[in-house]
């Protein structure tokens, strides 16, 4: 085998890996995200009706960790205020990704000793 084959097949296993990986991650978000939306609570609607900004369906209220939320009957989209997005992450994610996850919402971790 001369070594530009050896080069073409050791470029196929990484090729091959890290489809797997993406596979494997991939399956642990949809894991995740069927968890979180077994969390949705349908809530008692009290006050005025709100339409969804893409469909234009109704909105229904939604709570989750707490949040309440604006889920279209429609679409199935979800409308959040500001700040419950964080919120929810920040009650979903484990100490350990929580930098992590200050740190894609553009927040410093700032810890003071």
């Amino acid at each position: 085998m001369s070594e530009d084959e050896k080069d073409r097949f050791g470029e196929k296993l990484k090729l091959l890996e890290r489809a797997r990986e993406d596979v494997y991650f991939a399956e642990r978000d949809r894991q995740l995200l069927e968890r979180i939306k077994g969390q949705l609570e349908k809530v008692e609607k009290t006050g005025p009706e709100f339409h969804c900004p893409k469909c234009s369906g109704l909105l229904e209220p939604h709570s989750l960790q707490g949040f309440l939320l604006d889920r279209c009957r429609s679409c199935g989209g979800i409308w959040m205020d500001k700040g419950e997005l964080e919120g929810i992450l920040a009650s979903l994610t484990r100490s350990s990704l929580r930098g992590w996850v200050e740190k894609l919402l553009g927040r410093s971790e700032k810890r003071s000793v």
